[in-house]
């Protein structure tokens, strides 16, 4: 038996050389763009791509979380750094790229779930399509004999009413001597589809307004230490396009404690920290204080912004004293971890006061351990035998020039080196209480014991702990919820309902009696659908007072 001419094995038609193909035209090739633009393949294509885009943000520090990362990556990578800040990867979530995927994502999606939803709202007050002629070419046909004195108006009638109570939609057909139920169910699977577009289109707008109207601010606090939520107080503050401070709701937030809980008993695992809590408190205008707790994966929400904990370590109190034992520098400087067990590295400045500028870096070690080399490094990361060490830079310290430098760093260019390293005076060794002489006669340095009663030997509380939190403020978080709730429902909607048609024909045979007939037709792989109809034709048989339903088979996916 011969193919159709279109069938995928057939020979290609033959082409008249003579006629050719028009032109597509300008306005030709921008409804072919936008057709492939609002494919459902391309939006998956590009929300995969937007994804992959995002990776690189959670491999290299970002400025709007960590701007001190970035700094330190730069240090770290000074070769690497330049060539990833002119393809904006500390920026990737407000870089050019990324924000040209996210609005050909959004405008994809646009494209696609529009004509969509009003093609399937249209078919929703659409009846059910008119029963094929030959329902043995569909999945799951099969046959049944009516019992006698059943005429086809019956059988049609009762499988009309069978359906429904399946929650089909259904209508009555009749030719001839063939009367016919058409009928149809899930379109929830595809309103479960729009769904979930819909809703992530929700979720970019969300994301798109909350990133435009919200703020990110970070702020390290030492303990004792308080600040005031206004734009001036953060350490370094990220405002989105639309970010009008005047919205800043206006609280003090205080670090009254910080305790870390390290694991002590398993010792594979010796030293490694089990919690974090840092103990705050809150006061709000006119409003009593209020004690919280910040933990990580754990924020505090009040005053309209979340604030986690972001990292936390030592702030070795340092006072600094002029050759006539007048004080011209104290404060807690937050050490910036180097390990595991906190070996941590720190910058002290002094620029006035003293006969000349000078400049610390020192290395604070919270359980003091030395290597067969004589090196220095911390064993544990509690305060166990706490001891500081300073190498010590005297001269210009670069900050006449008005050009602001990190707190983090010292630029020892315009520097002499004049305790520790190549100096002839070694690095100063402090433990907290104690003084050491400065060289040259400057003056003195002391590492200040915050824990003066404490027994001998007995150093915890002897400084203070630092801990860097990140206030976020995002007016959509509400709104993003609930869409992500809605792709969530809308995607298993639309994965485990089923789309199916069923047809139930009764015909009139030419010997009085009356021949049942049952097909069903799925869009989409559909497993149950054979024994679905199955079911029906059996159920259907009962309620026409049937008691054979094996009654005239036929095949199942015969081909005519």
């Amino acid at each position: 038996m011969s193919r159709p001419s279109d069938h995928f094995d057939s020979k290609p038609a033959k082409v008249d050389p003579e006629i050719t193909q028009p032109k597509l035209g300008f306005v030709g090739w921008l409804r072919w763009f936008w057709r492939q633009l609002t494919s459902m393949r391309t939006a998956l294509f590009l929300l995969l791509l937007l994804a992959i885009a995002a990776v690189p943000g959670s491999l290299v520090p970002q400025r709007s979380s960590d701007p001190n990362g970035v700094t330190q990556y730069f240090s770290d990578n000074p070769d690497l750094a330049p060539i990833l800040d002119k393809v904006q990867a500390f920026d990737v979530y407000s870089s050019a790229w990324f924000s040209s995927i996210y609005l050909l994502l959004f405008v994809s999606l646009i494209g696609c779930v529009i004509p969509r939803t009003i093609h399937h709202f249209k078919a929703l007050r659409a009846k059910p399509p008119k029963t094929p002629a030959r329902l043995n070419r569909l999945a799951g046909f099969t046959t049944r004999q009516a019992p006698a004195g059943v005429d086809a108006a019956q059988a049609v009638d009762s499988a009309r009413s069978l359906l429904k109570s399946r929650r089909y939609r259904v209508a009555l057909f009749n030719r001839g001597n063939e009367f016919s139920v058409s009928a149809e169910r899930g379109y929830m699977r595809e309103t479960g589809n729009l769904v979930f577009h819909s809703a992530l289109v929700g979720v970019l707008i969300t994301v798109g307004f909350g990133s435009g109207f919200g703020f990110s601010g970070q702020r390290v606090l030492v303990e004792g230490q308080a600040f005031v939520n206004t734009v001036s107080a953060f350490d370094s503050f990220n405002p989105g396009r639309f970010f009008n401070d005047t919205s800043l709701d206006p609280y003090k937030l205080a670090l009254e404690s910080f305790t870390t809980t390290y694991e002590t008993e398993n010792l594979k695992a010796y030293g490694q920290a089990l919690d974090y809590s840092a103990k705050v408190s809150v006061t709000h205008r006119g409003e009593e204080t209020e004690q919280g707790e910040v933990k990580v994966n754990a924020p505090l929400r009040t005053g309209g912004t979340d604030i986690y904990l972001l990292g936390n370590g030592y702030a070795p109190t340092i006072t600094v004293k002029d050759p006539a034992g007048n004080v011209v520098f104290t404060d807690s400087i937050p050490f910036l971890p180097q390990d595991a067990n906190l070996t941590s590295l720190g910058v002290v400045k002094v620029p006035d006061g003293l006969s000349e500028q000078i400049g610390m870096v020192g290395f604070f070690y919270p359980t003091q351990a030395t290597l067969a080399s004589g090196a220095y490094y911390s064993s544990y990361p509690d305060l166990e035998y706490p001891l500081l060490t300073l190498r010590v830079y005297s001269g210009d310290l670069g900050l006449d020039g008005g050009v602001p430098t990190s707190v983090y760093s010292l630029n020892t260019d315009d520097m002499t080196q004049i305790a520790g390293g190549t100096a002839e005076a070694t690095a100063l060794e402090l433990k907290p209480g104690e003084s050491q002489e400065l060289p040259n006669g400057l003056g003195s340095v002391t590492l200040e014991d915050e824990n003066p009663d404490a027994a001998e030997g007995d150093f915890s509380g002897s400084v203070l702990r630092f801990a860097s939190f990140d206030i976020h403020h995002d007016p959509t978080q509400g709104w993003v919820l609930l869409f992500s709730v809605l792709v969530l429902l809308g995607l298993l909607t639309s994965l485990f309902i089923p789309r199916r048609r069923v047809w139930v024909k009764a015909i009139e045979q030419e010997d009085g009696t009356l021949r049942l007939e049952y097909a069903g037709l799925a869009r989409g792989e559909d497993p149950a659908l054979e024994a679905a109809v199955a079911d029906l034709a059996d159920r259907h048989l009962e309620a026409l007072g049937g008691t054979n339903p094996a009654t005239d088979l036929t095949p199942t996916n015969q081909q005519t």
